[in-house]
């Protein structure tokens, strides 16, 4: 068998792994019922007091159900798409190393590097079902529930609903690059622990830190660079002219701490000492 042949070998496997895990199905299914119920109180509610209320988008969605897409990934973001890749990333190596199956792997006539980079194609296709779980069922969801309309931008423009849906896809397709970086942490922490719990943990204080750190004015200077501050800047399709120069900065962002923590990952995982 080739090298080629035993990366896509490993890829299939991996994949088959991830998207067969109990777990990770529950995680799935947990993530899509975010809109699920969020539409359903919106649509129990939307006759009385309450009709309108809520953060971010979520007054809109009555309105259009398009918008539901976008307030269930609003919500999701801050802890529980984190948690979903800290459990996905974090767990790519760290879970081999405790089960005592990193040194069979290793054994697969392919090299550490590529080994690395199928465990990282694996988990951000994982991130990546996770987004598109939540877009999808609330898509569908705004669509039974609310029906789909033209869109209302934040200028107060109106586009048409094909442009819309269009504008809403590219929210979601953001979302999921703005996650890559977390990914990469969550990696490299894997590759220093033989405790999936642990590097599970620390990518998703990381993810929490960098929010954090993000509210304080004084370390403004610091705020471009940070790891989630870009993340919602998917709000730029929401407007009439599309500043594709601020969405590109985010993805900079991310592309620069893939690149570090990627290299991080590498570095470790190339040189460890594996005996279990």
């Amino acid at each position: 068998m080739s090298r080629a042949e035993g990366g896509s070998r490993l890829l299939r496997s991996e994949l088959s792994l991830v998207f067969g895990r109990r777990r990770n199905i529950t995680l799935l299914v947990g993530l899509a019922t975010v809109p699920l119920l969020l539409g359903i109180v919106l649509f129990v509610t939307q006759d009385s007091a309450l009709a309108g209320q809520g953060p971010g988008f979520v007054g809109r969605v009555t309105g259009n159900g398009l918008f539901l897409v976008v307030s269930a990934l609003v919500m999701c973001l801050p802890f529980l798409l984190p948690l979903t890749i800290g459990i996905a990333s974090g767990d790519a190596i760290a879970g081999e190393a405790q089960a005592g199956t990193l040194r069979y792997l290793l054994a697969v006539p392919v090299s550490r590097t590529r080994v690395l980079v199928v465990k990282g194609v694996a988990a951000l296709a994982f991130a990546g079902a996770a987004v598109a779980a939540i877009a999808l069922v609330a898509l569908l969801t705004g669509a039974v529930l609310f029906g789909l309309d033209e869109v209302t931008l934040l200028s107060g423009s109106t586009v048409p609903l094909g442009d819309g849906v269009l504008r809403i896809a590219g929210v979601a397709l953001y979302v999921g690059l703005s996650l890559t970086g977390l990914v990469a942490v969550g990696l490299f922490f894997s590759t220093l622990t033989e405790v999936p719990v642990g590097a599970m943990a620390a990518t998703v204080v990381v993810a929490i830190v960098s929010a954090v750190l993000d509210t304080l004015p004084q370390l403004a200077a610091l705020h471009p660079g940070l790891l989630t501050h870009h993340w919602l800047d998917f709000a730029e399709f929401l407007r009439l002219e599309i500043d594709w120069g601020v969405l590109g900065q985010g993805l900079a962002v991310q592309g620069a701490w893939v690149a570090i923590f990627a290299s991080l990952a590498w570095s470790r995982f190339t040189t460890a000492d594996v005996s279990s």
